[in-house]
């Protein structure tokens, strides 16, 4: 069990990091001090498509990493 537990954990892990890196970056640069933040102004609208499911899968994601590591922590006490 402690086998199943720790790979599952390492799958998640990987996927977490594979959701991560998928989603589309929302960087301000050095052009956002100068504008005023103008840009912020479609910053406030709900994501959309894949951005919207990317955001869910991660905190799916989450949730199942933060499940199995406190069911890997239960496991290992006994």
């Amino acid at each position: 069990m402690y086998n199943l537990l720790l790979t599952l954990i390492l799958v998640v892990s990987v996927l977490i990091i594979i959701a991560v890196m998928m989603q589309p970056s929302k960087t301000n640069d050095a052009m956002s001090s100068l504008t005023g933040g103008a840009d912020d102004l479609f910053a406030k609208q709900k994501p959309r498509g894949f951005e919207a499911f990317m955001q869910k899968v991660t905190v799916v994601l989450g949730i199942a990493f933060f499940i199995l590591a406190l069911a890997l922590a239960w496991y290992s006490s006994k």
